[in-house]
């Protein structure tokens, strides 16, 4: 037997899984094997503690933002399936994925639009469709710590929020932040190498 064919075989459902997510098959056995890795007691499912040991995320500030991403409506475990449907926002965008997508099928997760989404609902914590003032100072304090002063954080805040706030109902509506971002490479600074 070859050993590719075999191997891919212990990915639970993977047909499914690259269909839906575009992983490549090595990727998604390389995924499969970082899962069960992380898995130290061998639940068959990750915890928030499993997901605290991928030393990027400690070391990111809103690493603990995207791991509340793996846990939607306070699901205390993830399995395979929605670890890497997650992981699949951060899939660079090949240029073969663009233009040659049916639109009958959904939008990827890798889609620019898809990745607008989930950096949005890294900032709108009370899911209200808007990020809050509130909510924007929150973030921008994990990002820059202690660099800079209160002051000068509420005042880029302010700045933040009065420059997106189109409506000027003194928050940031889901289009609002698309269009703030229209010029930003989303899909690259969104992007991790090895998810190929």
């Amino acid at each position: 037997m070859g050993s590719g064919g075999s191997r891919a075989a212990q990915v639970p459902d993977a047909d499914r899984i690259r269909r839906e997510t575009g992983f490549s098959q090595a990727t998604l056995l390389r995924l499969y094997h970082r899962f069960r890795a992380l898995d130290s007691n061998k639940k068959g499912y990750l915890s928030r503690v499993d997901l605290q040991q991928i030393g990027a995320l400690a070391v990111n500030p809103l690493g603990d933002r995207i791991i509340d991403s793996f846990f939607p409506d306070g699901s205390l475990r993830v399995e395979f399936p929605d670890f890497v449907r997650v992981l699949a926002h951060f899939r660079p965008v090949d240029d073969e994925d663009t233009g040659t997508r049916d639109p009958m099928q959904p939008e990827p997760l890798n889609s620019r639009m898809n990745k607008l989404r989930f950096a949005f609902q890294l900032y709108d914590l009370d899911r209200d469709g808007k990020i809050s003032r509130h909510e924007m100072l929150q973030v921008l304090r994990l990002m820059v710590g202690v660099q800079v002063t209160e002051e000068q954080l509420e005042s880029i805040t302010d700045r933040t929020v009065q420059e997106a706030d189109e409506d000027g109902d003194g928050a940031v509506s889901f289009l609002e932040f698309t269009k703030s971002l229209e010029k930003m490479n989303i899909e690259q600074k969104m992007s991790i190498r090895i998810l190929k």
